[in-house]
């Protein structure tokens, strides 16, 4: 059984169940496809042999490849950061980035364990960054936390070395580009807020309401193609409008949230799963 090695805030874990219910029943025998996946719990949960993954988040991606070609690299480093925590050096790792020279002189193996331990330490596992670019997020009040799980990065690593699983970084259209008949989709983008109070600002550039109406326009493409597709998103009146075309199901279900900026957003709340295609 695999899991995800980050917090991330909208995260499927609590989800799951209810996401599973509504895969196709011979989902195994698809090419996986995850334009958003974030931290990754439906990828892992179903370990497709098969799959394209893929977040605009460089640095998030970075860490699915750092694991999966050098984990014991990482983990050695982990280990220091896991040594070296407290508050002074939390800051003194965040603020690296306030120096693009020496951000940029960082491996990849040091990037991917920056953001690991940041993302464990960091203010209720939130990734969240300033208009340029920057990791923003104060510290958090942990006395003594799991930076990670050695085991469970090597059994990641074994898992992305044993199929043939696809990393990317970039647009979310390009990464479902290749998708056919033999493909399923699973689109879990950062939710839309009309007033936005809840946390979604996972890159400078933000991904707003022309975005999901984007998003719609694809998933319509990827009907048209035969593609069966199921999307995650809040339970909002623009959501529903969106997806209101005779394409579409649209399936209520709750959530947990435990991680959003706002405490408005925590707990029990409604959103919506859209399915592409009838059982």
């Amino acid at each position: 059984m695999l899991k995800p090695y980050l917090k991330w805030a909208g995260g499927k874990r609590q989800l799951l169940p209810e996401i599973k219910k509504h895969l196709p029943k011979e989902i195994h025998d698809y090419i996986y496809y995850e334009p958003f996946v974030g931290a990754g719990a439906v990828f892992f949960d179903l370990q497709p042999q098969k799959a394209v993954i893929n977040d605009s988040n460089a640095q998030l991606m970075l860490t699915y490849n750092v694991i999966r070609e050098t984990p014991g690299d990482l983990i050695v480093l982990l280990k220091k950061h896991q040594k070296m925590n407290d508050r002074e050096y939390y800051y003194k790792i965040r603020n690296i980035d306030r120096d693009p020279e020496e951000f940029d002189a960082l491996t990849d193996v040091e990037k991917a364990a920056r953001l690991i331990f940041l993302n464990k330490t960091c203010f209720n596992g939130l990734y969240r960054v300033n208009s340029r670019g920057q990791f923003n997020v104060p510290c958090g009040k942990y006395k003594n936390p799991a930076i990670f799980d050695e085991p469970l990065l090597r059994q990641i690593s074994a898992y992305l070395n044993s199929g043939e699983v696809t990393v990317l970084s970039g647009d979310f259209e390009y990464a479902v580009s290749t998708a056919g008949k033999n493909s399923f989709i699973y689109f879990d983008p950062p939710y839309y807020s009309p007033d936005k109070t809840k946390f979604t600002g996972y890159q400078a550039d933000g991904f707003y309401a022309a975005e999901h109406e984007r998003l719609r326009e694809v998933m319509v493409e990827m009907t048209k193609r035969g593609v069966k597709c199921l999307l995650s998103n809040s339970d909002t009146a623009f959501i529903r409008k969106l997806y209101s075309h005779n394409f579409f199901k649209i399936i209520t279900v709750q959530a947990k949230r435990p991680i959003n900026s706002d405490s408005a957003g925590r707990g029990m709340v409604n959103e919506i799963l859209v399915k592409n295609w009838k059982d």
